[in-house]
């Protein structure tokens, strides 16, 4: 188990002190595109692949007997389709751009060469270095990704009767969001690796949060053995 409490100044939690939540944050499955090493971001809007509708019911295998009372998603069909089967079961079902990946601007959908490789290395350099406002053109920063961020998850604590949450969204937008649920710099947040559908466990005791499972990909395991 790994615990990373948090309290988060931007958070207002005040109201919230009795409410108590898990909240299972996944990514979307494999498509076509990541399969490929190709940056999809906000504006690309694919489907997942017959390896990611694979991962997609292996999550649900592993994890249908959890209670959800709700489930968010970005409002990317990628996110949707690895939940489809939650959301057939008839659990509600909330969209929010909020949880749209970081837009990687004239980036997204194009091949992936040494050049490309060579930009998205120097841009992440530099958000670690603390400068977090820079972004591809056409694209978003980190410190944009957080705003509507925040949105998302002021909506996740004022909703105090949903106390088993669902979430699927992207991989940078990921980890973005536990730093900031875990109050950790976003200069830190390649600190949380993941795979498609890797799974983040995260309790909220009602005035901080904590990862009660880190990056599991336990229901990945034959998957990831017999992959081609």
């Amino acid at each position: 188990m790994t615990e990373i409490p948090a309290n988060n100044p931007e958070l207002n939690t005040d109201s919230n002190k009795a409410t108590l939540k898990t909240i299972y944050i996944i990514r979307h499955g494999e498509t076509d595109l990541n399969r490929r090493g190709i940056v999809q971001g906000r504006g690309m809007n694919t489907d997942l692949n017959e390896f990611g509708k694979l991962q997609s019911d292996a999550f649900h295998q592993a994890y249908q007997h959890v209670p959800f009372d709700k489930i968010y998603t970005s409002t990317l069909k990628r996110t949707h389709q690895t939940v489809q089967k939650f959301i057939d079961s008839g659990i509600a079902w909330e969209q929010f751009p909020g949880l749209d990946e970081l837009a990687w601007g004239i980036y997204e959908g194009k091949d992936s060469t040494e050049e490309t490789k060579s930009a998205f290395r120097n841009m992440t350099h530099n958000w670690s270095q603390g400068d977090l406002h820079h972004k591809f053109e056409q694209g978003e920063s980190p410190l944009e990704v957080k705003e509507r961020q925040l949105i998302v998850i002021q909506h996740l604590l004022q909703n105090t009767e949903d106390r088993n949450v669902l979430i699927c969204m992207h991989g940078r937008a990921l980890r973005l969001f536990l730093c900031l649920l875990t109050n950790i710099p976003l200069t830190e947040m390649d600190k949380f690796p993941h795979l498609n559908t890797t799974l983040y466990k995260v309790i909220y005791d009602g005035i901080s949060f904590r990862i009660d499972d880190f990056n599991n990909t336990d229901h990945l395991k034959y998957l990831l053995a017999n992959k081609k």
